[in-house]
């Protein structure tokens, strides 16, 4: 058994892509559900544990399987069938990470070393989110309760004792310094919040910060927006309703969990004619986006992804390369650690069987013993003679095997002698 991790990222793919193969989270459970209960047989890779990581900036496939090369070629075909890609393009943009990569890849993204955001600390819960939707489809074992559990301890470690996080510009924050750059000033504008989930309510305490003139949250249930509006000192509408209150914002920041967009080329259209084509500034944080990619093309509205703002908060991660340097010594270090313990599990098999074997020798010999001695013959002579069966059996047979096993290399075949050896002297003292 062994770990792999299947994906693509803003690094390997462009947004258009990375919205297709999204996963609500509605649909999650399902997935894992179908992935365990399709690829499961060995000849599709033996897939016994299955996790999924689906963020604005990535979608990953965490695996436990028997055949990881196999069990990858079957996701990858899964993900395009599912989400209706074209399997070269889908490939073109993937990475496979297996065994211990796959944990330094698990590390190194929790630990904020992967993300748009240097450092940022909103990856760890959506991993923890991950984890709690696999445990909950009963699709986590030990080797991917282990991977989290470690990677979580990582993460904390990696942000206790390097300073990754220090200096670290978010995505909410750099939105803000764009509308600056755009309206000079933002206490003069109003703005407009679309969803009421964890990244509006850190993108509303960055813009708020900035005394507004007016601010709205929309989403589609008000109770939600209205528990949101009270917290910032807002006022709260449905979704519905948005279409003839857009054109009063300068500024409209959404991030819901639709699969299509909530804000058409029409409704944007409408919303700049009515307000004269004084500029209009969105932010689309969400992944499928919110809002249309044609409205980009309209004159007096600036339309910003969060690949557009990414490419913002890259100028701040030059000056932190020695954080990054400290945390990769860490990863390494722990890395090295799940190696052996990896290694420790994959040996259990082996170890079982060894120790089996070993007890039908130890039984067949006392069986042989025990005869003799029914015979009456010597039982120190037994007893010598049993102790000599066993010694060849144990020793003289496995170096009789490596002996004749002329394919093993000279370097790999002293390694075995040492460790014989070592074995040996140690159980001697």
């Amino acid at each position: 058994m062994n770990l792999l991790i299947l994906g693509l990222n803003h690094n390997t793919a462009p947004l258009s892509l990375r919205e297709k193969v999204s996963y609500g989270p509605d649909e999650l459970k399902d997935s894992i559900n179908m992935i365990r209960a399709m690829l499961s047989p060995q000849d599709k890779g033996g897939i016994s544990e299955a996790a999924i990581l689906s963020t604005c900036n990535r979608t990953e496939i965490y695996c436990a399987a028997q055949d990881p090369e196999k069990a990858a070629r079957s996701l990858r075909e899964f993900i395009a069938e599912q989400k209706q890609v074209q399997l070269a393009e889908l490939e073109e943009h993937l990475y496979l990470y297996i065994g211990e990569e796959a944990a330094r890849h698990a590390f190194r993204v929790a630990s904020g070393l992967d993300s748009m955001v240097l450092g940022e600390t909103q990856i760890v819960g959506q991993i923890k989110k991950a984890e709690k939707t696999a445990q909950e489809a009963r699709s986590l074992g030990l080797h991917l309760h282990h991977l989290f559990q470690k990677t979580f301890s990582v993460a904390k470690e990696v942000r206790s004792t390097t300073e990754i996080g220090t200096r670290s510009i978010s995505l909410a924050a750099a939105a803000v310094r764009v509308a600056n750059r755009i309206f000079g000033n933002i206490s003069d504008s109003t703005i407009l919040f679309v969803g009421a989930g964890e990244m509006i309510e850190l993108c509303a305490a960055h813009f708020c910060a900035q005394n507004p003139k007016k601010v709205t949250v929309a989403n589609r249930t008000v109770e939600r927006a209205q528990a949101l509006a009270d917290q910032i000192g807002a006022d709260a509408i449905k979704l519905s309703d948005m279409p003839e209150v857009m054109a009063d914002y300068d500024i409209v920041v959404s991030c819901t969990a639709s699969s299509l967009p909530i804000i058409g080329l029409g409704m944007a259209q409408r919303a700049i004619k009515k307000r004269r084509h004084h500029p209009m500034f969105m932010v689309d944080l969400a992944v499928p986006r919110d809002i249309e990619a044609e409205i980009s093309n309209l004159d007096d509205i600036y339309v910003y992804t969060v690949d557009d703002l990414g490419k913002v908060v890259q100028a701040g991660i030059k000056g932190r390369q020695e954080a990054v340097k400290a945390a990769e010594v860490l990863i390494q270090e722990r890395v090295n650690e799940f190696h052996v313990w990896m290694s420790a599990r994959n040996s259990v098999p082996q170890i079982i069987s060894l120790k089996e074997k070993a007890e039908a020798l130890r039984k067949r010999e006392i069986k042989k013993a025990r005869r003799a001695l029914a015979k009456g013959e010597d039982p120190e002579k037994v007893l010598e003679h049993m102790s000599k069966s066993l010694m060849n059996k144990f020793i003289h047979d496995p170096l009789t095997t490596l002996r004749n096993n002329q394919s093993l290399p000279d370097e790999d075949y002293q390694k075995v002698l040492d460790l014989l050896q070592n074995f040996f002297l140690y159980h001697g003292h």
